[in-house]
């Protein structure tokens, strides 16, 4: 009768082990990623500019601010270890029929803002968005007194963001900096407490449910 010999049998045993150890480490990992979730964040926005005629996407105002509680509160749910917030930055255009008929829509917006905690900056994202035909806008904004009840105020750009969020931490604020407009006459900087700068949309929070 064949005899196993004591190396071939050590042999299978470390494949078992390692067989094992692969499984048991698939399975970790597939059971994290179940656990790992990703949903629409709660959001506090200080200044709605509004629900998207093609979207149906709410868009809030970035407000130019100091503080903390002066921006748009982003809530983030009791999570494991660092969450993701992600959502998309706009420039903040005004529409005039009236100034693109007469070869003068043409505008830049350089947007920039923050994204804070109350003990520190996360990241400083910024938007370069051009004008120059109503085709470049985003989305229009229902609620207004123009053609098809929108408003004349119009998302323009699309800067998409993504921001890791530290474990512990439950709310980031999101804040205007300053705002850069070159028109065709010439460029203007803003940076007034409380000017709406930019707008935001589809903010998004992925984490690891404690």
């Amino acid at each position: 009768m064949p005899k196993t010999s004591r190396s071939g049998h050590t042999s299978s045993c470390v494949l078992v082990a390692l067989l094992v150890g692969v499984f048991a480490l698939a399975e970790a990992v597939v059971l994290e990623a179940q656990a790992r979730r990703i949903e629409p964040a709660e959001v506090r926005c200080p200044s709605v500019l509004g629900v998207g005629v093609d979207t149906d996407r709410i868009y809030c105002d970035v407000l130019v601010g100091n503080e903390v509680a002066d921006g748009i509160i982003v809530v983030i749910p009791a999570h494991r270890g660092p969450a993701t917030v992600t959502f998309m930055l706009h420039g903040r255009h005004t529409y005039s029929e009236d100034e693109v008929s007469r070869g003068r829509g043409y505008v830049e917006y350089l947007v920039s803002t923050a994204v804070a905690t109350t003990e520190t900056v996360l990241a400083r994202p910024v938007v370069l968005a051009e004008f120059r035909t109503e085709a470049d806008l985003v989305d229009r904004v229902s609620g207004g007194a123009g053609p098809g009840g929108v408003k004349a105020v119009a998302p323009l750009g699309a800067e998409g963001i993504r921001i890791t969020v530290p474990d512990g931490v439950t709310e980031i604020s999101i804040v205007g900096l300053e705002l850069q407009v070159q028109r065709v006459d010439g460029k203007e900087t803003f940076s007034s407490q409380g000017r709406p700068i930019g707008v935001i949309s589809d903010v998004q929070v992925e984490y690891q449910a404690r």
